[in-house]
């Protein structure tokens, strides 16, 4: 009884505070839509681009901050976008891999966003927060920001369902069907790019794609229906920022580096589980053919 009442208290106790619940709230948001969008990324074999738009947003972060701190976010925004559009332009027009094209811009943007912030400085939200995620500079325009996202995403996604499935695992075909993927591709670019500047303060630039990618690989792990993926992607991505949000207070270290590393945690339960069940597949064959090789003998016998 005792043990119970202090897990509770221990769970109460963060939520006295303002900063905390506003932390809490945009956590669990932020990992939810992560998840979301990580299902299409994570399918469509677009995993490092996750990781390249978060390092050209930084770019972006670090330039709008020397103009003024209240066009950070607008200034980082526009230039994630022009980042994504710019590596679907020259993916498209060019005889050049993505993975290059977003090698070569994003890296560059993101050595531009150090080289400027180390020489100038920030008026905004300091260089570590931008990198490692904090709860402490969250803002009430930031959740505004981040449930509008959210909103826009998973409303394209339910009138788009059927094309960016059919562009998701057969963009040959889906163009031939007249499926416009060019512009279903370059909307879910926008909303990938809108995706990590909403998380940008609680995540952290340097740690955003992992949470893009973890959920969605759990929920491929333990499911092969792509509408279960998409739900089990989503609640695994809220669980891993409400977790990792009440870590982060207690270990007293930023909150993105908790959250993926909550993530990671479950990722390896998940592999842990997955090759038990493999390992208990494997031995009810065995047991199996050794029942049949052994009844066969005394079958002959018999006869």
């Amino acid at each position: 009884m005792t043990s119970t009442l202090l897990f509770l208290d221990s769970l109460t106790g963060p939520l006295q505070y303002g900063f905390f619940q506003k932390g809490l709230v945009v956590a669990t948001i932020s990992g939810a839509l992560l998840g979301f969008v990580g299902v299409y990324i994570t399918l469509r074999g677009m995993s490092y681009i996750g990781h390249g738009l978060s390092h050209a947003i930084f770019g972006g972060f670090a330039a709008a901050s020397l103009v003024s701190a209240s066009f950070i976010y607008l200034g980082a925004g526009i230039w994630g976008v022009s980042s994504a559009l710019a590596i679907n332009w020259v993916t498209r027009r060019h005889r050049i891999g993505a993975d290059a094209a977003i090698g070569v811009i994003t890296t560059a943007s993101f050595a531009l966003g150090v080289a400027l912030l180390s020489r100038f400085g920030s008026s905004g939200p300091s260089f570590d927060n931008a990198l490692f995620g904090s709860i402490y500079g969250i803002s009430a325009d930031q959740i505004i920001m981040l449930i509008g996202v959210s909103v826009a995403t998973a409303a394209f996604v339910f009138f788009r369902y059927r094309s960016l499935l059919f562009t998701t695992f057969d963009p040959e075909v889906a163009a031939a069907s007249g499926v416009n993927v060019a512009r279903t591709e370059a909307i879910l670019m926008l909303l990938l790019s809108l995706s990590i500047l909403a998380t940008l303060t609680v995540i952290g630039v340097t740690l955003v794609a992992a949470m893009l990618v973890i959920p969605a690989v759990v929920a491929r792990m333990i499911t092969d229906s792509f509408g279960r993926m998409l739900v089990l992607s989503t609640a695994i991505g809220a669980a891993c920022g409400l977790t990792g949000m009440y870590l982060s207070y207690f270990a007293a270290v930023p909150s993105g580096t908790m959250i993926v590393l909550t993530g990671a945690a479950v990722f390896c339960l998940a592999l842990a589980w997955q090759g038990w069940r493999s390992l208990a597949r494997t031995a009810g064959l065995d047991d199996h053919h050794e029942d049949t090789v052994e009844a066969a003998p005394s079958t002959t016998r018999s006869t």
